[in-house]
Order: structure tokens, then sequence, then C-alpha cells
């Protein structure tokens, strides 16, 4: 009987340093390796899918242009972001709006977004800037905004909210109908 109580003490002694081991290292994983990290956002210059403008005898406008941004899922668990919508200003009023549907991007991995924005003349035209900037200057100044709220979910236990915010600015020359953007993006973790 005694024989069996120490046998007993010993295999509770033992199962318990074994768990204390088994926590402490998956404690040490999760503060280390699957700690979650922010996803890295780029976006790319836009380009210029179609231009057309016709000045008489009405002013006629018709600009179409392409959307990527590149995301890239550091994490150990998926990145999972909600529907959104990506935001074209032309000082300050908004003239274009394109959806962006709801995806999963996997852990470490790298997923592109695109869209194609059509802008809305109707609202472009009858800006009181807008002619001048035609015929003057020769380029039209537009501002993109996208914001993708979603998870970081790591194990599909441990899951973090994040957000990631695109900005760019993009000028379109008239004269050669080309485009060029400048872009910058940042993500925000929260518990």
């Amino acid at each position: 009987m005694a024989g069996s109580r120490k046998g007993l003490k010993i295999f509770a002694a033992v199962t318990g340093i074994l768990l204390i081991v088994i926590l402490v290292v998956l404690v040490v994983l999760f503060v280390t390796i699957f700690k979650p990290k922010e996803p890295s956002i780029f976006t790319k210059p836009v380009t210029l899918e179609s231009f057309e403008l016709v000045v008489t005898p009405v002013v006629r406008l018709n600009v179409s242009i392409g959307i990527l941004i590149t995301v890239k899922n550091p994490n150990y668990g998926g990145f999972k972001y909600e529907n959104s919508t990506a935001h074209i200003s032309y000082r300050g009023n908004v003239v274009a709006e394109a959806p962006i549907e709801e995806d999963t991007i996997p852990a470490r991995a790298t997923h592109n977004i695109t869209s194609s924005v059509s802008i809305l003349a109707d609202k472009l035209v009858t800006d009181t800037h807008f002619m001048g900037d035609v015929i003057l200057v020769g380029v039209l100044n537009f501002t993109s905004e996208t914001t993708l709220h979603g998870k970081v979910s790591l194990l599909k236990v441990f899951k973090m909210k994040a957000t990631s915010y695109s900005e760019c600015n993009i000028s379109i020359t008239i004269k050669t109908q080309s485009a060029d953007s400048v872009c910058k993006s940042r993500v925000e973790l929260k518990k």
C-alpha cells in the first residue's frame, strides 16, 4: 500500500512538472514566434486604364483607374478583412468608389487586392476648379483612401483586431494620358 502511494505521488509530481514545462513552452512560443504582427500593406502605383476628355460642345469625361494593394501577412495565423470601399476624391469631393470584397489572407502569405474605379464625370466637371486644372495646369490631382478592418487569428483561438489604412496621391497628366501616384500605408493592431 505504501509503495502504491509513493508511485502515485511520483506520477502526480512528474505529471505536474510536465504540465508546467508544456505551459512555459507555449507561453514562450506565443510571446516570441506566434506573437501577432502587423500585416504589411503596399499600394502599388495606380494605372490609367482609360481616359477620354471632350471639351466642346459639352464637357464630357471618362476616366478609369486601376488600383492594386498588396497585403503581406507575416503571422502564423490568417488575416480576415471585412467588406470595404476605396474612395477617390478630387479637391475633397468623392468622385469615385470601388467596393473591396471581404477575404482571408492565409498565414505567412501575400495577397493582391485589385480594383478598377470609374470616376463619376458629372461630379468632376461641376467642380469650379476642373476647367482650370484641365486647360491651364494640364493635370488632374486625386486622392485615394482605403481602410480595411479585419482580424488576425492564431490557431483560431487568439484573435487581434487589425485595421490597415492606405492613401495615395494620384496625378493624371492630360497631355500624355498617364498617371503617377505616391502612396503610403499603415496598420494598427488592437487587442
